[in-house]
This record gives C-alpha cells, sequence and structure tokens, in this order.
C-alpha cells in the first residue's frame, strides 16, 4: 500500500518530476505528458461515475479508473529501469497485463450486444450521463496520442498501449448505451447549417 504522511515535497520546485526509478526528468517530458493525460482522463471518468450513482456500470467505471492507476504506475515505470525488457510485472514494477484489456473488450461486447448498429456518426451529448462519457472519451483519446507521441521515442507498455486504446471504445459504447441504448443520441447531420 502506499502512505503518503506530507504531500509537497519541494523536490519539483526546480522543473522537475521523478520516476519511479528514481531518475528526475523535466515536468514537460513526453513520459510526463503520458502520465498526466492519464490523470485527466481518471478524472473524467470520476465525474462519469458521480453520474452514474444509481447505475449498474458505476462499478465498471470505477474498476476502469483503477485500471487507469495501473497505467500511471506502469508509465511511470520506464522499460529497463527496473522491469526489464519483456513488460513482465514483478513485486516491484506494476504494469498493465493483456487481461486488462481483455476484461475491457469482454464487457465492450455485452454492451454493444444491445445496441442498434450506427446508422450515422453521433454528437458528444444526450443525457447527461452519456455526455459525461463522451467527454472521458475524448480525454483517453488525448491520453492515448500522449501515449504514442512517448512511444515513438522510448519503449511503451503494448499492454498500456492496447488498453487505453479499447478504453477510449469502451466509454464511447458505454455514451450509447446511456442514450436509451442508441435511441437519444444525437445524430450528425452533415452539413446541415451550411
Amino acid at each position: 500500500m502506499v502512505k503518503l504522511n506530507k504531500i509537497y515535497t519541494r523536490t519539483g520546485d526546480d522543473g522537475t518530476s521523478g520516476l519511479v526509478d528514481g531518475s528526475r526528468r523535466p515536468k514537460g517530458d513526453a513520459r510526463f505528458a503520458a502520465i498526466g493525460a492519464v490523470d485527466e482522463a481518471n478524472c473524467a471518468l470520476g465525474l462519469l461515475a458521480v453520474a452514474l450513482e444509481s447505475s449498474p456500470h458505476r462499478d465498471a467505471v470505477i474498476r476502469l479508473q483503477n485500471d487507469l492507476f495501473d497505467l500511471g504506475a506502469d508509465l511511470a515505470t520506464p522499460l529497463g529501469e527496473v522491469g526489464g525488457e519483456d513488460f513482465t510485472p514483478s513485486a516491484m514494477v506494476l504494469r498493465v497485463v493483456p487481461a486488462q484489456v481483455e476484461w475491457i473488450e469482454s464487457s465492450l461486447d455485452a454492451l454493444n450486444e444491445a445496441l442498434e448498429p450506427l446508422t450515422s456518426f453521433v454528437l458528444p451529448g444526450g443525457s447527461e450521463a452519456a455526455a459525461r462519457a463522451h467527454v472521458a472519451r475524448a480525454a483517453v483519446r488525448r491520453a492515448e496520442r500522449d501515449m504514442a507521441i512517448l512511444a515513438a521515442s522510448e519503449p511503451v507498455n503494448p499492454a498500456a498501449l492496447g488498453f487505453i486504446n479499447r478504453l477510449s471504445d469502451w466509454l464511447f459504447v458505454l455514451a450509447r448505451v446511456l442514450n436509451d441504448n442508441g435511441a437519444s443520441d444525437v445524430k450528425w447531420i452533415p452539413g446541415e447549417n451550411r
């Protein structure tokens, strides 16, 4: 378990922040951009969870928030520094594992079963809960882009990349479910206001 007695350390006052391996990097580093975007996505899921207080989907959102914390820990542990080059989790290294991606996929398949196929793109909206799911989806997509930028310059766990990609799909489908299984989706009408 994590135990934090003091929140501020003053060690970041020089514009750097620390990683799990003890190394320090500039706060503008691509790794911290990805970690920060994952944190923002997790906050958006928190807002969604509040809107789902009496929904059967709330537990799944909270589960995914926990997995996003795992993802943040994974990103905070660069490859080869502590965990070896195969992204295998250990007692000292928390990694996203394929089973977490598989859970999203099976949950996504179950959510999607009740939906009619899309006949148009949908606008982010409908119910408040669906709108929050769309905000979370967009935040997750940003995190995915930041992770892809990081992966272009240094290794990133492939399961972590799969997880963040599936999560945005899951949130899109959940938004449709929250819109009366797609019946209340707000459809895009191309060029309507030209």
